[in-house]
């Protein structure tokens, strides 16, 4: 069978070795050397083949899958199932050039790549779109177990033969192919995972050391009548320690968090409101409707606030202890039948399922909006992008808890068929079926701040006097009159909440057939194919919640729940790597220190919500979530697409000159359906029209929809400039596609008041709701440019040039929907985001270099580094929906709505300017051993709830390292150390200096041991 597989693509082509010495460093973190050859022709040094393994092997597979390939790629391929250098697929990737990461729990999930967030990439698993539970497009690969995987890739230019959706590029992975491997091969490894942090958590819901092992068979069987068969088994169970330390501050993703106006001539909303109450309700007029108004003002042509001082208010601030668990197991399967030389057949099954859990504790300022009189507004310290510094006021205090639990599970299997039905054409066809299905549950508990202690003594406050600064980087505080440690203090009304939060499911099928006519001339080959997919998915809408609670005054009860639930604080060393000083320090009525502390009281979730359902005749049974809400999200999307692509392999300049050139065709289809109150129109005997809804019914199913058809013509080509040095090019239009919760179609009504309506037009009030099932998707041209340099199989030095042009971008659209009901077209008004016909730019450079010190002497040949740098600029602007400059038009393109804002927008999704990985690694005998260091700068990470509001994660650097040592040639072992010097994770909100969240993970060592037999 000919190996269509593109990591191999021209693999026939003999690599030339330089047999001059390099006198190079290639710098991974701060030093480029420069190559120099032997002055003496006659003084040849003679080659000796060396056997390499370990990092130098992993990064010479690197080096080929980039030489080798006709598009723009970076990869590693490791030499055995299992060797794959690091602990999560993610973690590998970010070692690929021009690839960062999205941390979680530590850890890498969402991949970028050259900057641009995951909603601009695709990902593929065995060549097929994987699902996951988000909401989006992009893959979380902590899912898949860095022990499975055999190859990964990012395509950063593409093929028609690629399937489409990522304009920033595809990022392809891929298990062992049985027959392909070539030998028999039974694995076995166990890792032991260690966590200072957890080491201070007592009693800790997964121990204090966690633990990873896999297994993995693979083998084949030649038959007598000429047949092969080949399998391949992978089995991975782990249960590790995730302890998070945050600070919080609540999100702009709702509505808790404002810009209220800090001016002392405002006295009727803002911090100088005349009484205590909250920034942004106005002395007269709505709740939630005085903050900074962007609303431009006709009669000035400004907004009607510019020119006000304003400082962000969040509902509340809080820190949160949190101990955490990852359970997961994971099963693959492959099966290679090659009955005669002609057919190749493969079939592959992967699943997957990961239980994370979290016991958190907080302690929550809660009236962290509410200016008191006198004392709020003039100790308030702002600065000129309105975050607080300072904050002084009255505020209830919680210690709340929660019990949150996640399940989710992937599972994906596909049927592969190639039959050669001459020895230059070959047919294949695929079939391909993935589902991710999550769901998330809590039991959250809330006790507060009183007047009286559960005793009901007069000892406590509801509001006790805080004041707070950011001095040492995070918020810490001075209490006034209230000990934070004592349980008793947390007497005000008990409250327990049963959630069902989440319940997703994600599925695709697809299927494709495609031809390759293998052809003896300029054009060498010919390929094309079909391919048709569904995508589905379905959540079942926003928290279903069975909420009780036993009232003030009941305090002989709850000083029971109080006395049976209370218990120690369970983390010592809180924020030791963040803090500056203790944490909390509590005062008492004249000022004197009476306590420094970094805990609080904290509670037993179960038994205090236990107590209290007893108490009350309620079930501790989570809810169900009914499929017909009103809030439901259920989209189908079909996509047929075809590609016709031609390779060429010709001469220019006597240089020789080969790569492809094709089309590919999307068509896209998009049915979403929504749930709504179902209605009748009356009509009374003086003609007067009214909505009335249909009583006792159920909720009335509607559908909408949307479609698009894409050409995405692409070329690329490689010039040989010599054995060594080669000169690349490509041309392409992608494509990215929304989000699929972005795909919702959800609408309600608000029944027109008037009592004289004779129009249909003007029966409805307005509509709430959420989605545009015909939101269309992001495109851009691509060119991309680079030159490589190829001296030998150790060394690469790689410079490209890359420009994007985007055709899109996100505005907000008032448009007017015709609603059916009760048989008849009713029109209103309804405002959702549509993608525009706005250009932007973004343009970067990527260099990467690496280098092995073989000839060294001593010692020192066994050092080699590589590094990489990715920069980027781009004048993409994404406008925050709440304070950014909105302009709303109509369908004919008049001004509706206009709003003059003072937030700067910011950039592309998941865009960092700058992205650097480094690494320095050394191979002796059976040792190995790496230094890395990656590093990505600011970037704009989007709500999953609400994607319109402005959220940044600040610049991260994180070091790792890895050491291997074989005892045998069959046995290694190994320690891994990832995050080593706790590096935190900080988001911003609204601005870049409101530091909104920060996550403190500490770092993580794995020591482990791998054997092979056979």
């Amino acid at each position: 069978m000919r190996n269509n597989n593109k990591f191999a693509q021209d693999s026939s082509r003999m690599r030339s070795f330089n047999r001059s010495i390099l006198v190079s460093a290639i710098a991974a973190i701060s030093y480029t050397g420069m190559a120099q050859a032997q002055d003496s022709s006659d003084e040849m040094l003679a080659l000796e083949e060396v056997v390499v393994q370990g990092t130098r092997a992993t990064i010479q597979t690197t080096i080929d899958i980039k030489r080798n390939s006709t598009t723009i790629v970076d990869g590693m391929s490791a030499n055995d199932i299992g060797d794959m250098p690091a602990l999560s697929i993610g973690e590998a990737l970010e070692s690929i050039t021009g690839a960062s990461s999205h941390r979680e729990n530590g850890g890498a999930t969402e991949i970028s790549i050259r900057g641009l967030g995951p909603y601009l990439s695709a990902t593929t698993f065995n060549g097929r779109n994987a699902t996951n539970g988000s909401g989006d497009r992009s893959v979380n690969f902590s899912q898949f177990p860095s022990e499975l995987i055999n190859k990964l890739a990012i395509y950063k230019t593409q093929d028609a033969s690629l399937i489409e959706g990522g304009v920033a590029g595809l990022i392809a992975l891929e298990t062992v192919k049985p027959l392909d491997f070539d030998k028999r091969r039974l694995q076995v490894e166990a890792k032991a995972g260690f966590q200072p942090n957890q080491q201070n958590i007592e009693d800790s819901m997964s121990g204090d050391v966690g633990f990873r092992g896999s297994a993995s068979y693979v083998d084949q069987f030649e038959f007598d009548n000429g047949s092969a068969l080949g399998i391949s088994l992978g089995y991975e169970q782990s249960d590790i320690a995730q302890p998070e330390s945050e600070m919080r501050a609540s999100s702009p993703s709702g509505t808790s968090l404002f810009a209220c106006i800090n001016d002392p001539s405002v006295t009727d909303r803002g911090y100088y409101l005349s009484s205590a109450g909250d920034c942004e309700d106005p002395t007269t007029g709505p709740s939630n409707s005085g903050d900074y108004n962007t609303e431009i003002n006709p009669e000035t042509g400004e907004a009607y606030d510019a020119g006000k001082s304003y400082a962000f208010a969040p509902s509340s601030n809080s820190y949160r202890q949190n101990d955490t668990s990852d359970e997961r197991e994971a099963f693959f399967a492959a099966i290679q039948f090659q009955p005669n030389d002609r057919t190749d057949i493969n079939i592959d099954y992967q699943t997957s399922e990961r239980i994370q859990a979290e016991k958190r504790h907080d302690l929550n300022f809660a009236n962290q909006k509410r200016t008191t009189p006198g004392i709020t507004p003039e100790n308030l310290v702002v600065s000129d992008t309105g975050a607080i510094h300072n904050w002084v006021g009255e505020t209830a205090i919680e210690s709340n808890s929660e019990l949150f639990r996640r399940d989710e599970d992937y599972e994906g299997y596909g049927i592969n068929i190639a039959y050669d039905i001459t020895d230059d054409f070959t047919v294949s066809a695929d079939y391909a079926f993935s589902e991710t299905k999550r769901v998330e549950n809590q039991i959250l508990l809330r006790t507060q701040s009183d007047d009286r202690n559960v005793y009901a003594e007069d000892i406590s406050q509801y509001r006790p006097l805080v004041q707070w600064d950011t001095d040492s980087g995070i918020r810490q505080y001075e209490i006034t009159g209230f000990d934070v440690t004592d349980h008793s203090l947390f007497s005000d009304r008990y409250r327990a909440r049963i959630d069902s939060d989440v319940d997703r499911t994600n599925t695709i099928e697809a299927f494709r057939a495609d031809f390759e006519w293998r052809l003896d001339g300029t054009i060498t080959a010919v390929k094309g194919g079909v391919r048709h997919s569904e995508l589905e998915y379905l959540d079942m809408g926003p928290t279903v919640r069975n909420e009780f609670e036993v009232t003030i005054g009941e305090y002989e009860f709850l000083s029971q729940v109080n006395e049976t639930c209370a218990i120690d604080f369970p983390e010592s060393d809180f924020m030791g790597s963040e803090r500056d000083g203790a944490l909390f320090t509590i005062l008492d009525d004249q000022g004197n220190i009476v306590k420094e502390t970094n805990s609080w009281a904290t509670f037993d979730t179960a038994c205090a919500v236990s107590m209290l359902a007893d108490h009350t005749g309620n079930s501790m049974d989570f809810p169900e979530m009914p499929e017909s809400l009103a809030s439901t999200t259920d989209v189908t999307e079909t996509t047929d697409a075809a590609y016709i692509m031609a390779d060429f392999d010709s001469q220019l300049f006597n240089k020789t000159v080969r790569g492809n050139f094709g089309v590919r065709v999307i068509q896209t289809d998009v049915e979403s359906i929504g749930y709504r109150t179902p209605y009748t129109i009356e009509t009374s005997d003086e003609g007067i029209l009214s909505l009335v809804p249909v009583e006792g019914a159920d909720l009335e199913r509607v559908e909408a929809g949307g479609d698009y058809t894409e050409v995405l013509p692409s070329i690329n080509v490689i010039m040989d400039l010599s054995e060594e040095l080669m000169l690349r090019g490509a041309v392409y239009r992608g494509l990215s596609r929304p989000e699929p919760a972005d795909l919702s179609y959800q609408r309600g009504f608000t029944v027109s008041s008037e009592e004289d309506i004779t129009e249909l037009d003007e029966l409805i009030q307005n509509v709430s709701g959420d989605g545009n099932p015909n939101l269309q998707p992001l495109t851009s041209w691509s060119f991309d440019a680079a030159i490589e340099w190829y001296p030998n199989q150790d060394t690469m030095l790689a410079f490209g040039l890359y420009h994007k042009k985007f055709q899109g971008g996100f505005e907000t659209t008032r448009t007017t929907e015709e609603f059916l009901i009760d048989g008849q077209l009713v029109p209103a008004d309804f405002d959702l985001t549509e993608t525009n016909d706005d250009t932007s730019n973004l343009t970067g450079i990527e260099i990467t270099a690496t280098h092995n010190f073989s000839y060294l002497p001593g010692f020192l040949s066994g050092f080699g580094v590589k590094a990489s740098y990715n920069y980027a600029d781009s004048d993409f602007e994404f406008e925050d929906s709440n304070y950014g400059d909105v302009t709303v038009t109509d369908d004919e393109g008049n001004v509706v709505y206009q709003a003059d804002g003072f937030l700067e927008p910011a950039n592309v999704p998941g865009f960092s300017d700058h992205v650097f990985s480094g690494q320095l690694y050394y191979s002796a005998g059976d040792f190995d051993g790496s230094l890395i260091y990656k590093y990505r700068s600011e970037y704009f990470q989007p709500y999953t709830s609400n994607g319109t509001r402005l959220r940044f994660v600040g610049d991260t650097g994180v070091w790792e390292a890895r050491m291997s040592y074989y005892i045998t040639d069959n046995v290694r072992l190994s320690l891994e150390g990832i995050n080593l010097f706790d590096e935190p994770k900080k988001q911003y909100h609204y601005s870049r200096d409101y530091l909104g969240e920060l996550n403190s993970y500490g770092p993580r060592v794995f020591m482990g041991v791998k054997a092979k037999f056979f």
